[in-house]
């Protein structure tokens, strides 16, 4: 069973196949954490500890014991108004604008299967064949008529444990909620690091470890979305804890607005780890009769170390997060128009790409900004989504069945959450963007953001899309987002502290109303890249273009950082020309295709009707080789081999049977006479041999686990290499 209650001791005990969750509701009613770890029977309640710490750790009123404090204990769900001074999960006002609750116990439930939380994405499961069960905790202040729903989704064979949060108020007043977080974790000792991902635009997820020394360590976005500054990822560790052993435990929020996630370590060197909502500019009052969902954390543990982690995360999102009909299926290789040509292009030059395309084996393209309006630039059109057939030179119809009948897929780029001035939509609606009365607005990319809190704007970008997507066989869509939310006023918002949490509930409601009407599109989100990367976001794209930085260098940094996360298979990765666009470096189309090739959106963002004749056979050859691998590099388990900041950056994908690997290196130290350097798998099956089969060589795998291969010592620079090995 995964969920185990002992009434008597009013201990919950949550099993995966590996791991273990426990708590226990003590004797005046809080609920304590006690364990989470290495899968374990009996109780671990003797983990907390009890002593008079003296006068300043205060006590609840009834208890009358001065060695009980809660801001000592450990706890599942802290709030404030009881005496723990660390950071809550929970701040609430009552009608009088008094701050402070007590939450206590009120009941349980168990059930089979794992929960869902209407209106947001959740980890989901398959049926009773996958042996999901929710445990569901309430928590309640008769004072306040405030109840708290915790809920725990436990998912054996994925050793992935889901929290959420419903919080309700049931009483006769109105209550406001100020902080709510998801979940939290309470180590009673420990020595440990924290692994955060920070970034920008263009340099997205950059690996960040460090020591959790006494004090708060805490990333968030206070941008209206995830953000590329910091990833709402968050493991902690082990400092001893390496890709191969030690203990590391995970947080990913399952969320794509503002958040925030923190460490603390506390004075008697107690560490809490907790993530959810970000306070800035939240406020959410609550009327009798309503509720608030804390949006879910996916949680995992791995006494293995970080890949094994990272696995757990990857199989996780990519089979119970990510859903449709492009969940398992090999994704198009796509050609981009956006570097090819811009916005200056017409229907007969896309024409030109497709023919160029089908010749060297790719399966789609996409028509990328420029399409609709009278946009040429980007100044102006943005919200007005009707096609410029001026522009393509015939109907939208008419130059998809041209680009279908080179046997090529056809896709298109929108842009749906902002609006520009000069735009029809604009003129006609100027209260439909965020914009203060009275100020002046902040541009970003000379736009503004619409107020997806309110439904009528929802509405009409929904009708004019679909208006779009039904004129033509469109297979893919990439969802951009290229500015961050500054001007926080919606027109209609009875208290402007809801909307930033309202629009991204909004922004959800309109991308499950697409992806049910056109089940056979591919969405792609996109955020100037990847600043919205986000689990949130795969629940309704099953990709998300990784960076609009697409060096092979940079992007090694780029996706070995996601990698600690999310699955390949849902990241977007692209060749492109040389020099950057981004920072203007060369690097040989081996290298570029190599680490494009890792990512399960594969694909190009070039003119190639100006690729010289020898970097077009490179293309066929990628194109095929992808085709070879896409099932290991979709389906198989990650391995970080080596680093960005190594002499050779490698990573592996093994199938889940063992029976094939695809290993990529590129070589970023280069030296005179140089010295050898050496990979070395992982993950094959001990005792089995290999042959690699672009040599034809055969390696034992212990051998090969143990010691590595060699690589070419007489390299070009940034050589990049795939290699395939097939068990015998």
């Amino acid at each position: 069973m995964p969920i185990i209650v002992d009434e008597t001791s009013r201990t919950f005990t949550l099993h995966t196949d590996n791991t273990t969750y426990q708590m226990r509701v003590d004797e005046p009613g809080y609920l304590l954490h006690l364990y989470y770890g290495t899968r374990s029977e009996g109780t671990m309640d003797y983990l907390v500890t009890y002593a008079d710490r003296s006068g300043l750790c205060v006590c609840p009123h009834d208890v009358h014991d001065r060695t009980y404090s809660l801001d000592v204990l450990p706890q599942e769900f802290p709030f404030d108004g009881a005496g723990d001074m660390r950071a809550p999960l929970l701040r609430v006002r009552d009608a009088a604008g008094v701050y402070g609750c007590d939450l206590r116990y009120a009941r349980h439930e168990v059930r089979s299967g794992k929960y869902a939380l209407p209106g947001l994405p959740a980890v989901y499961d398959e049926g009773e064949g996958d042996g999901a069960e929710t445990l569901s905790v309430t928590l309640a202040d008769p004072r306040l008529g405030l109840e708290v729903e915790l809920l725990y989704g436990v998912m054996p064979y994925l050793d992935v444990i889901c929290r959420a949060a419903i919080v309700r108020n049931a009483g006769e007043a109105a209550l406001t909620i100020d902080r709510l977080q998801t979940a939290c974790l309470d180590f009673t000792h420990g020595s440990f690091d924290v692994i955060t991902f920070s970034g920008r635009h263009a340099m997205e997820r950059r690996v960040d470890r460090h020591f959790v020394d006494h004090g708060s360590f805490h990333v968030g976005s206070r941008r209206g979305m995830s953000s590329g500054q910091y990833n709402p990822l968050m493991i902690l560790c082990d400092r001893a804890t390496t890709e191969t052993s030690g203990r590391a435990w995970s947080m990913s929020f399952v969320w794509s607005g503002g958040f925030e996630a923190e460490v603390e370590r506390c004075q008697y060197a107690q560490t809490r780890m907790q993530m959810g909502l970000a306070d800035d500019r939240f406020s959410y009052p609550l009327a009798p009769g309503e509720e608030l969902v804390a949006p879910e954390v996916i949680m995992s543990y791995s006494a293995h170390g970080l890949s094994a982690l990272s696995q757990n995360l990857h199989r996780c999102i990519r089979t119970h997060v990510v859903r449709g009909t492009w969940r398992d299926r090999p994704r198009p290789v796509l050609l981009n128009s956006w570097e090819a040509c811009y916005f200056d292009f017409t229907g007969d030059t896309l024409v030109d790409l497709a023919k160029k395309a089908a010749e060297l084996g790719i399966e789609m393209l996409v028509m990328d900004d420029g399409w609709f309006g009278k946009r040429n630039d980007d100044f102006r059109a943005l919200g007005d989504w009707y096609v410029n057939e001026e522009k393509l030179g015939g109907t939208l119809a008419e130059l998809v069945d041209r680009v279908n009948a080179l046997g090529l897929k056809f896709g298109i780029w929108v842009e749906p959450e902002m609006v520009s001035e000069d735009s029809d939509l604009y003129r006609a609606h100027p209260d439909w963007a965020l914009a203060i009365p009275g100020k002046d607005p902040v541009l970003g990319r000379d736009q503004l953001v619409l107020d997806f809190s309110r439904k009528e704007v929802r509405d009409n970008i929904y009708e004019q899309l679909c208006a779009v997507f039904d004129q033509a066989n469109i297979e893919y869509v990439k969802w951009d987002c290229n500015r961050n939310i500054v001007d926080l006023y919606s027109a209609t918002a009875t208290d402007q502290g809801k909307v930033l949490y309202d629009y991204t509930r909004g922004l959800y409601e309109l991308l499950e109303r697409l992806v049910q009407r056109y089940p056979h599109i591919l969405f792609e989100g996109c955020s100037a890249g990847g600043c919205r990367f986000d689990a949130g976001m795969l629940y309704y794209t099953p990709q998300i273009w990784t960076s609009d930085n697409t060096d092979a260098v940079n992007r090694l940094a780029i996706q070995y950082g996601t990698s600690f996360g999310y699955p390949a298979s849902t990241m977007g990765a692209h060749v492109s020309a040389c020099p950057n666009e981004i920072n203007w470096r060369t690097t040989p189309i081996s290298a570029r295709g190599t680490v494009a090739l890792a990512g399960g959106g594969f694909g190009y963002e070039l003119d190639l009707n100006d690729l010289p004749e020898r970097a077009c056979e490179h293309v066929k050859a990628q194109v095929a080789l992808h085709r070879e691998i896409e099932d290991v590099v979709r389906e198989g388990r990650y391995f970080r081999l080596s680093g960005p900041a190594d002499e050779v950056c490698a990573w592996e994908f093994v199938a889940e049977d063992g029976s094939k690997a695809v290993l990529g290196t590129v070589l970023l130290l280069i030296e005179g006479y140089g010295v050898a350097r050496y990979v070395t798998p992982r993950g094959l099956t001990p005792g089995a041999f290999y042959r690699e089969l672009t040599t034809g060589n055969v390696f034992a795998a212990d051998a090969l686990m143990d010691e590595g291969f060699p690589l070419p010592i007489n390299a070009e620079p940034y050589m990049g290499r795939t290699y395939r090995f097939e068990r015998l």
